[in-house]
């Protein structure tokens, strides 16, 4: 019998109704993650990692709308629920770290208020119970003091200490899933290697599935098993970690990993991708990226490329891949 994923994503498509016209910030995605999986997306600003992540926690406000495809998690395709439903679902049996902690957590009220709502509303428990599950989950995070962190505001908190409150807050509820969207954006390098082990830990204690957003290529091949690049709200490629580092396909990804700095290797300067990310709305018929590719052949421009499998589970939308 084969194994079912935690989460199957289905041709999906989310548009923005604009001034300007449709706009379809995510294109037609699909991917599958198992259970204890961390799959990583990345890509450059405004490529669609977030907007992909919103639109399976069904967060996406007007003017954008899901518009197409399946979100199946554990079999059920949330994007069919009712709201009422989806919100049993969203912070319990689904869960997100945002990227911003300061505008993610509410300033006015105290951290242990905030878990206690979301506690209390999927455990079905009362307000000892959620206060002693909120303490322990701020300990497990490794919080000190977290009797006084549960008391305090978020204000309060150093910017370290605010984005384990959010990752306590998301795991509190045991999901099965857990959306981190750069969680580690705007923390400095070393704290940003404590968050990273830490979600590494709790992934591995509570054997969790991750889906893990970042544009930064050294992180994605420290936390995750596969990889999906993504440009112009469309995937690029897919892959195992070490297969995509050691045989990227897609000129994109060849693109992104050449102009990483490497470790011990002096440069004068670092490779570039040139030109510029088109406006999602001046997006080309074919190939997204067809206006910065040095490999384009006569179809690239008129027609998509479909993603395709090149080698076992190392899928890729190009005609005239590496």
């Amino acid at each position: 019998m084969a194994i079912q994923p935690i989460l199957e994503v289905k041709n999906l498509e989310t548009t923005f109704h604009t001034k300007m016209g449709p706009v379809r910030a995510v294109n037609n995605v699909s991917y599958d993650i198992y259970k204890g999986q961390t799959l990583g997306i990345v890509g450059e600003s405004g490529c669609g990692k977030s907007v992909t992540s919103y639109s399976l926690m069904r967060l996406i406000e007007k003017p954008g709308k899901v518009t197409g495809g399946q979100v199946l998690l554990n079999g059920r395709d949330i994007l069919k629920l009712s709201e009422p439903a989806m919100a049993e679902v969203r912070g319990g049996e689904m869960a997100m770290i945002f990227q911003e902690p300061m505008t993610a957590l509410n300033p006015v009220l105290t951290i242990g208020f905030q878990m206690d709502e979301q506690i209390m509303k999927h455990k079905k428990c009362g307000p000892k119970e959620s206060r002693e599950r909120a303490i322990e989950m701020l300990r497990l995070v490794g919080i000190p003091s977290p009797e006084e962190r549960y008391e305090a505001y978020p204000h309060q908190l150093s910017g370290g200490m605010r984005q384990r409150a959010m990752i306590a807050m998301a795991l509190s509820c045991d999901p099965t899933f857990l959306i981190a969207d750069e969680p580690t954006t705007a923390l400095d390098v070393t704290i940003q290697a404590q968050i990273l082990e830490l979600i590494q830990g709790l992934q591995e204690k509570l054997n969790m599935t991750v889906q893990f957003i970042t544009h930064d290529l050294g992180v994605i091949s420290e936390i995750s098993d596969r990889v999906m690049v993504m440009y112009g709200g469309q995937t690029c490629e897919q892959a195992d970690t070490s297969e995509l580092f050691l045989n990227p396909s897609h000129p994109y990804t060849a693109a992104l990993i050449s102009s990483r700095p490497k470790f011990g290797e002096r440069v004068n300067r670092l490779a570039t991708i040139e030109g510029s990310v088109p406006a999602p709305y001046e997006l080309p018929k074919g190939c997204p990226f067809v206006n910065r590719c040095s490999r384009v052949k006569s179809e690239c421009a008129g027609t998509k490329p479909p993603l395709v499998e090149i080698r076992p589970g190392h899928k890729v939308a190009c005609f005239n891949p590496l």
